[in-house]
C-alpha cells in the first residue's frame, strides 16, 4: 500500500476537472540527455507545470540515490518509481512508499544460477536497514568499472571479498553487467520463471549489456498503477525510449516515443515526440498539458 499521505492537493486546471491524468516519463534516453542531465529548459518547464498542477513523476531502472543526482533541480515534491518499479520513494526524505521482495527462497535460486553460470553481479541490498551495493572488486570487468566510476562517493558502495558477503542482507535487485553471450543463458533462466522478473539490454551509449533481476511485480507498470490509484488518476500518458518501456506503454492510455526510441517502442506508440537531445518530452508537455488536448483525442475527433 501507499501512505494516502502523499496524496497531493492540486488539481489539473489544463483538463476537465473531472478528469486527472498522472503523466510518467523513463529517465535515461527520454527526460535524459546524452550528458545525463535534464536540460535547464526542461527543469523550468515541468517544475512550472507542477506549481500549475500538472501530475508528474519519472520511472527509471535507476536507484533514488543515482536519479536524484541525475535529475537535481526537478521538483522533488512528487513520488517517483525507481529500480524498474521495485520501489516508489519520497526523493525529499528518501522515504519509501511501497516496495516488491524476493522471498528467501527467490534470493537462494537467484544466487545458485548466477554462481553456475559463474556471473559476480551487483548486489543491491538492505543490511540492517541500510541500502547497500555490493561486488566483489576482483571480478570486475570494464562495464562495472564505468557503472563505479560514474557514481563518485555512492555511500552505499560496499566492495567484498566472497560470494557469503556478496549476498548478506536482504537482497532485492541483482545487476549482471558483461557480454551478451555470457548473460544470456541467466537472462533464458529467469525470464521464463514467472517468480522473476528479468531484462536484458545493452547499455545506453556502450558496447556492454545489462542482465537485470527483479521481483515479479517489480514493473514500472505495477507501480504507475499505484501511483495512479493514490492520486485518483483517471488516465496515464507515458514517455520512453527503450524495449523494457513497453509495459508502461501497455497500460497507458496514451504512450510518445522519443524520436531516439528503439523501432519496438515506436511501434507500440500513440506517437511521436522529439528527441531527448531536444528536449521532446518537455515540449510535448507544455504544447499539451496547456490545452487539454492530446493526439490521440485530436485523432479521435477528426474520425467522428
Amino acid at each position: 500500500m501507499v501512505s494516502d499521505r502523499n496524496r497531493p492537493e492540486h488539481i489539473n486546471h489544463g483538463r476537465n476537472i473531472m478528469e486527472r491524468v498522472l503523466y510518467v516519463s523513463d529517465l535515461d534516453g527520454t527526460l535524459l540527455n546524452r550528458q545525463d542531465r535534464i536540460s535547464p529548459f526542461s527543469i523550468r518547464t515541468i517544475n512550472g507545470l507542477v506549481e500549475e498542477g500538472m501530475l508528474f513523476t519519472y520511472a527509471t531502472a535507476r536507484s533514488l540515490v543515482s536519479a536524484s543526482k541525475v535529475t537535481e533541480g526537478l521538483s522533488t515534491r512528487i513520488p517517483v518509481i525507481a529500480y524498474n518499479g521495485a520501489f516508489i520513494f519520497q526523493p525529499s526524505t528518501g522515504e519509501i512508499l511501497s516496495k516488491e521482495e524476493f522471498t528467501d527462497d527467490e534470493r537462494a535460486r537467484v544466487r545458485a544460477v548466477l554462481e553456475q553460470h559463474g556471473i559476480s553481479p551487483l548486489v543491491y541490498s538492505f543490511i540492517d536497514g541500510i541500502e547497500k551495493v555490493s561486488w566483489i572488486p576482483k571480478y570486475e570487468n570494464d562495464g562495472i568499472r564505468r557503472y563505479l566510476s560514474m557514481r563518485p562517493g555512492d555511500r552505499r558502495f560496499r566492495p567484498v571479498t566472497d560470494n557469503r558477503m556478496l549476498y548478506e542482507g536482504d537482497p532485492f535487485y541483482y545487476t549482471c553487467i558483461g557480454e551478451k553471450d555470457e548473460l544470456q543463458p541467466v537472462y533464458e533462466v529467469f525470464s521464463g520463471d514467472s517468480h522473476y522478473r528479468c531484462t536484458m539490454q545493452q547499455e545506453l551509449y556502450r558496447p556492454e549489456y545489462w542482465c537485470e533481476i527483479m521481483p515479479a511485480l517489480a514493473t514500472k507498470a505495477n507501480a504507475i498503477r499505484k501511483l495512479k490509484d493514490l492520486w485518483d488518476c483517471t488516465r496515464v500518458i507515458s514517455f520512453g525510449d527503450a524495449v523494457n518501456d513497453i509495459p508502461m506503454f501497455e497500460m497507458s492510455d496514451e504512450c510518445y516515443a522519443v524520436a531516439n526510441a528503439v523501432d519496438e517502442l515506436k511501434a507500440a506508440a500513440t506517437g511521436m515526440i522529439g528527441s531527448n537531445e531536444d528536449d521532446g518530452v518537455a515540449r510535448w508537455l507544455i504544447g499539451n498539458w496547456r490545452n487539454g488536448e492530446t493526439e490521440a483525442e485530436r485523432r479521435n475527433c477528426n474520425e467522428t
